[in-house]
C-alpha cells in the first residue's frame, strides 16, 4: 500500500522532470515528440498505478469504491476504515495519506481526466509555443492533486494544495497575452489569499491536536462534554478554512477567477481546472462539514445557503454570457453550488435520528455523484469547446455559430455533455440531481416548511437556467447558421477538424455519460415518478426561460447580445478597489508609525529640552570628513599661498559627498526591493541552517 501511494504521488513529479528534459529544446520537432511520449507514458502510468492502489485498498478491507461515502462518518458511526500511511521527517513534519472509497475514487477520476486531457493536448497544442513548459506544469499539478485527494491531515493537504495552486497558475498565463496575464493575476491572488486563510485556520487548530482528520469529528463531538476546546477558536478556524477552500471551489462570492481564467487557458487545462481542481476545494469543504463540524447543523445550514446562492448566481452569469468557454466556466460555478447543497444538507442531517440517517445517505451520495458527474461532463464540454477554438481561434457565439453543422461526431459529443449537465433522464447528471432534489424534500423534516420549499424551488429554477444556457450554446453551434454565407459554407466544408486520437478520446468520454446515467440510475432507484417529475419541471422551466428570455431579450437582430454591464463586475468594482484602498490605508499607517519616533524626538528637543547643537557637533559632515578635509586643505595651503575665489575647501566637498551617500543609503533602506533582498538572504541562510543542522 505504501509503495502504491508513493508512486501515485511521486510518479507525476518524476514524469514532469523527464518531460522537461526531453522536450527542452523547443526549436527541434524531435524534442516535442520525445516530450509528448514521456507525458503520455506518465499519465497512462498514473492511471495504472491508481488502479493498483484502489485494488490494493480493497484487498486490505477498507471502504471500497462501492461505498465512497463511508470515509465521512466519524469512527464508530459506520463500518469502513481508511488505510493510513505515514511519510516521516519531511518538511520538518510528517505527511499522512489515506486510501478509502472516496479518496480512491477521486484519485482514479483525476488520473483518467489527466490522461484524456494530456493526450488531447497533443492535437490542441500542436501549433502553440512553450509546449514543454505546458506539459511540465500539467504533470506537476497532477502529482500535487493526487497528494491533495490522498491526504489524511490538514498539514499534508495544505502542502500539496499550495503546490497545485502555484503550478496551475502557468496554465492560465500560458499564451502570455495581456488578458491571460491579468486573469492569471486574479487566479494567483485568490489562490494565495485562500492558502493563507487555510494556513491561519491550521494555526488555530494545531494546539488542539486536530491535524489528523480521522479524529477531528470525535474531538468536535467531545467539546460539550469536556469543555477543553474553545468553540470560538474552532468556529474561527472553520470559517477561515471555509474561505480558503471555497475560493478554490469557486463558491460565491469568491468565484471571480473562474469566468476569467477558463476563457484564456487552453481548453484541456480548462477541463481540469473546472473538473478536478475545483473539487479539491469541495473536498476541503466536505471535510470541514462532515468531520470538523460533524453534528453542527448551523455550519451545515451555512454551506447549504452558500450552495443555493452559488448555483443561482452561476446559472444567471452563464445565461448572460456570449462566450463559449466563459459560459461553461460560469456553469461550473453553478454546478459547484449544486454540490455544496448536497454537502450542506448532509451537515444538517448529521443529527443521528433514523430520518436524519436516510437524509444523510441521500444527500451525501448525491453530492459525491454530482462531483464525479460534473468532472466527466466538463471534460467532454471543454474539450468540445477546444475543438471549436483550435479550428477558428474564436469563442464568441456570433462568430462561431453554425460551426457544428454537418459534424456528427462533435454534435454527438457536445449533445451528450449538454444533456448530462441539464439533468435529462438516462444521462448521469439526472441521477445525482435527483438525489440532491430528494435530499431537499427530506429537509422538510429538519427545516421550517417555507424555507425548505424555497430551497427546493431555487434548486429547480437553477436547473431550468442550466437547461436554458446549454440550449443556447447547442442551438448556436449546431442548428443556427452564420450570418455570413461564405463563412458558413467554409464551416460546413471543413471535414478534418480534429485528429483521430482526439475524436476517439472525446467519443469515449462522451459515451461514459449515458452509460453511467443508466447504470447509476438503476442502482440508486431514481427512475420513479417523483424524480422524473422534478427533472421534467426543471426542463420545462428551462424551455420557458430560453423562449421567453434568451431569444427575445438576449438577442437583437439575430445576434447574441451581452447585456451584462461592465460595472456589474465584482472584481473590478469591489475587490480590486477594496484591496487598493486597503493597501493605501496600510501604507499611510506604516509611514505614520515610521515617522512617529522622529517627530517625537524632534518635538521634545524643540519644546521640553530646548537644546541646541552641542560644542562637539559639526556644522556639516562628520568626524572623518572633517579630519580628512582639514588634512587635505592644510596640504594644499603648504604648496599654494591662496585659493581661487571659486574654489571650495576639501572639508566642504567631503561633507557634501558624505551627505549624498547617506541619503542614498536611506533611500535604499526604505525601498521594497532592499527589504525583499534582505528577506531572500535571510531565507537562504535559514535553509542552509536547516540543511546543515
Amino acid at each position: 500500500m505504501k509503495e502504491y501511494i508513493a508512486l501515485a504521488v511521486l510518479w507525476p513529479f518524476g514524469g514532469a522532470a523527464l518531460t522537461w528534459i526531453l522536450g527542452r529544446k523547443q526549436e527541434k520537432a524531435a524534442g516535442y515528440a520525445r516530450g509528448n511520449i514521456m507525458a503520455a507514458i506518465t499519465v497512462l502510468g498514473e492511471v495504472a498505478v491508481v488502479l493498483g492502489l484502489c485494488f490494493a485498498g480493497r484487498l486490505t478491507g477498507n471502504a471500497g469504491l462501492a461505498d465512497p461515502a463511508g470515509v465521512f462518518y466519524p469512527a464508530g458511526q459506520k463500518a469502513g476504515t481508511a488505510a493510513i500511511v505515514y511519510w516521516q521527517h519531511i518538511c520538518g513534519g510528517t505527511f499522512c495519506f489515506a486510501v478509502d472509497g472516496f479518496r480512491g475514487l477521486y484519485a482514479l477520476t483525476a488520473a483518467f481526466m489527466w490522461a484524456v486531457c494530456t493526450l488531447f493536448s497533443f492535437d490542441y497544442m500542436a501549433h502553440y509555443p512553450h509546449k514543454t513548459r505546458y506539459y511540465f506544469f500539467l504533470l506537476l499539478t497532477l502529482g500535487a492533486t493526487e497528494g491533495v485527494f490522498l491526504s489524511a491531515d490538514f498539514f499534508t493537504m495544505f502542502v500539496f494544495f499550495e503546490i497545485m495552486s502555484l503550478a496551475s497558475y502557468v496554465w492560465v498565463a500560458q499564451d502570455e497575452r495581456k488578458e491571460s496575464l491579468r486573469a492569471a493575476e486574479t487566479y494567483l491572488a485568490i489562490a494565495v489569499i485562500g492558502g493563507l486563510c487555510i494556513l491561519m485556520g491550521m494555526f488555530l487548530l494545531y494546539g488542539n491536536d486536530m491535524r489528523n482528520l480521522s479524529t477531528a469529528g470525535e474531538i468536535m463531538l467531545s467539546i460539550s462534554r469536556q469543555g477543553e476546546i474553545s468553540r470560538g477558536r474552532i468556529a474561527a478556524a472553520g470559517l477561515l478554512m471555509l474561505a480558503g477552500f471555497g475560493a478554490k471551489a469557486g463558491s460565491v462570492p469568491l468565484h471571480i477567477w473562474l469566468p476569467k481564467a477558463h476563457p484564456v487557458a487552453p481548453a484541456p487545462a480548462s477541463a481540469l481546472l473546472s473538473g478536478i481542481l475545483t473539487k479539491t476545494g469541495v473536498f476541503g469543504v466536505m471535510l470541514l462539514t462532515l468531520r470538523l463540524f460533524w453534528g453542527d447543523k448551523r455550519f451545515g445550514t451555512l454551506i447549504l445557503i452558500l450552495g443555493l446562492c452559488t448555483m443561482l448566481t452561476g446559472a444567471v452569469l452563464a445565461l448572460f454570457s456570449v462566450d463559449l468557454k466563459r459560459t461553461l466556466a460560469c456553469s461550473s460555478v453553478s454546478q459547484i453550488g449544486f454540490i455544496f447543497t448536497g454537502v450542506g444538507a448532509a451537515g444538517i442531517f448529521s443529527g443521528g435520528t433514523a430520518a436524519s440517517e436516510e437524509g444523510l445517505l441521500v444527500s451525501l451520495n448525491g453530492g459525491i455523484l454530482h462531483m464525479i458527474n460534473h468532472s466527466l461532463i466538463k471534460l467532454v464540454l471543454f474539450c468540445a469547446a477546444g475543438v471549436v477554438f483550435m479550428n477558428l481561434h474564436k469563442l464568441d457565439l456570433n462568430e462561431i455559430r453554425g460551426f457544428g453543422r454537418k459534424k456528427p461526431l462533435l454534435h454527438a459529443v457536445f449533445l451528450a455533455g449538454a444533456l448530462g449537465i441539464a439533468g435529462v433522464p438516462l444521462f448521469n447528471g439526472y441521477v445525482s440531481k435527483s438525489l440532491l432534489h430528494e435530499s431537499l424534500l427530506l429537509l422538510r423534516k429538519e427545516w421550517p416548511l417555507p424555507w425548505a420549499r424555497a430551497a427546493e424551488w431555487i434548486f429547480i429554477c437553477a436547473g431550468g437556467c442550466t437547461a436554458a444556457y446549454m440550449a443556447k450554446l447547442y442551438v448556436a453551434l449546431f442548428w443556427e447558421k452564420n450570418s455570413e454565407e461564405a463563412v458558413q459554407k467554409t464551416y460546413e466544408e471543413k471535414k478534418r477538424y480534429m485528429k483521430p486520437l482526439s475524436g476517439a478520446l472525446l467519443g469515449t468520454a462522451a459515451a461514459l455519460l449515458p452509460a453511467l446515467g443508466v447504470g447509476a440510475g438503476i442502482r440508486e432507484g431514481v427512475f420513479n415518478g417523483e424524480s422524473l417529475w422534478g427533472a421534467l419541471l426543471s426542463l420545462l422551466i428551462g424551455a420557458g426561460i430560453y423562449l421567453l428570455f434568451v431569444r427575445p431579450v438576449l438577442m437583437k437582430n439575430g445576434r447574441y447580445i451581452n447585456r451584462w454591464k461592465p460595472e456589474w463586475d465584482l472584481e473590478e468594482r469591489v475587490y480590486r478597489p477594496l484591496l487598493n484602498g486597503l493597501a493605501f490605508v496600510l501604507s499611510v499607517i506604516c509611514r505614520f508609525l515610521d515617522n512617529l519616533t522622529d517627530w517625537l524626538i524632534a518635538g521634545l528637543r524643540r519644546s521640553v529640552y530646548r537644546d541646541s547643537p552641542l560644542p562637539h557637533e559639526l556644522e556639516e559632515g562628520n568626524v572623518l570628513t572633517h579630519a580628512a578635509g582639514v588634512a587635505l586643505d592644510g596640504g594644499r595651503n603648504i604648496f599654494r599661498r591662496e585659493k581661487t575665489p571659486r574654489e571650495r575647501s576639501f572639508e566642504h566637498k567631503l561633507a557634501m559627498f558624505a551627505e549624498e551617500q547617506k541619503e542614498n543609503r536611506i533611500m535604499i533602506g526604505r525601498s521594497l526591493s532592499f527589504g525583499l533582498l534582505l528577506f531572500c538572504v535571510g531565507l537562504v541562510m535559514t535553509l542552509v541552517y536547516i540543511l546543515l543542522i
